[in-house]
């Protein structure tokens, strides 16, 4: 580093133009929390941002912004990633959120572990960010796991499964507790409203919808995905007052087996009275909008948060343990569970919270408290790193 006021930090597996808005989500508040210690330091960033090629606009811009698009080849060669992670004085692996598993297959896991190796090989500090952990189902994945976080040298989780998982890994040495950096995901308050109708939010997930990557129930769903929504859509388009909005917050024109917007549209075009949210052109504004909404339910993890994180009263629709495990640790316990319960008894635990939304949105801004102060403690070691780094280099 030439100057002792600018830090280069690499974001790796962060993205500025994912389909995926979740992912997207991550990357912008994570710069903003880092940019909010940056300033209390008086140091300058510039960021490199670590992902897979993607051919869509960007939507995170700016000048100290640069994307450096990997592929596959870049894992294993001196001049991809190695190389990148040299260029950085320290390394901050979100793994996506959730993808520190192997329950998405052996690929996207074996890319993860490539990943960190050739971080810690670089012999930069990595440290990774607040994802859920695990599950790792197999013993080869548990060990390659184990070994890669013993490389860093922190790993924060954000929640307490997670935490609890890494303790029996042996790593309580490298954890701290914390919780989705999406919580500080920048949006616009909405404007108040006098139509006197209620808005209800419903994220299809094109994913679950349609079976998963395999299409044939890969998730192993106790429930018929498609009959909820379909159950749901009919609930709520004939309820006095309710205006229904089907979203989506993955928005892939390449991959239509994960598109969350084709199957709204196929389901506004069943039940016209709903309104058909637009293709969102960033995560900011899919959560602007999700924070005029009622009461709002859904299985993208991201599209739950960015209702959570704007005071909307919410019901996630869970299909692995990361949504308990995010939510049960700040204290919101409503949940429905795709992989336990039955589809009627997911459009109950829906139409039911729908029905106590007042009680719900309580909930909401209590547990939103307990999120921002676990947040502390993932800015409070970035402020600590970020200041012995500055020192050292």
């Amino acid at each position: 580093m030439t100057n002792d006021s600018v830090l280069t930090i690499g974001l790796l597996w962060h993205s500025t133009n994912s389909d995926n808005l979740g992912i997207g989500a991550l990357t912008a508040s994570q710069i903003v929390i880092l940019e909010e210690v940056a300033a209390d330091l008086n140091v300058k960033l510039k960021f490199k941002i670590l992902g897979w090629r993607d051919p869509e606009p960007s939507y995170i811009k700016g000048d100290n912004i640069e994307v450096v698009p990997m592929r596959a080849r870049d894992l294993l060669s001196p001049s991809g990633l190695w190389s990148s992670a040299r260029s950085c004085d320290l390394i901050l692996d979100i793994s996506a959120g959730d993808s520190f598993a192997d329950i998405y297959g052996r690929q996207r896991f074996l890319y993860n572990i490539i990943a960190k190796t050739n971080v810690i090989a670089s012999w930069r500090p990595l440290i990774l960010s607040p994802q859920t952990i695990g599950p790792f189902q197999r013993w080869w994945t548990r060990l390659l796991a184990t070994v890669a976080m013993r490389g860093a040298k922190k790993v924060v989780t954000r929640d307490k499964l997670s935490s609890d998982y890494l303790r029996e890994l042996g790593l309580a040495d490298r954890l701290i507790e914390s919780t989705d950096v999406a919580m500080r995901l920048p949006y616009e308050l909405p404007a108040p409203r006098e139509d006197g109708n209620v808005r209800v939010g419903l994220n299809v997930s094109g994913l679950l919808f349609n079976g998963g990557y395999s299409q044939d129930n890969m998730f192993a769903l106790s429930a018929d995905y498609a009959a909820v929504i379909h159950a749901l859509c009919e609930y709520f388009t004939n309820q006095p007052g309710v205006e229904l909005h089907l979203l989506g917050h993955v928005n892939s024109h390449n991959h239509e087996v994960e598109d969350d917007y084709r199957v709204a549209e196929k389901l506004a075009a069943k039940y016209p009275s709903a309104v058909l949210a637009p293709r969102f052109e960033s995560p900011s504004d899919a959560k602007t909008y999700i924070a005029t909404m009622d009461f709002f339910a859904g299985a993208r993890m991201h599209a739950c948060i960015a209702a959570f994180s704007s005071g909307v009263p919410v019901l996630s629709m869970a299909y692995s343990r990361k949504f308990a495990g995010l939510f049960g640790t700040l204290g919101y316990d409503h949940l429905a569970d795709c992989k336990a319960q039955t589809t009627e008894e997911i459009v109950e635990a829906v139409t039911s919270a729908f029905e106590r939304r007042e009680e719900l949105k309580v909930d909401v801004e209590n547990a939103f408290q307990e999120a921002e102060r676990k947040l502390v403690h993932y800015q409070d070691y970035l402020r600590e790193v970020m200041e012995n780094t500055k020192r050292t280099a």
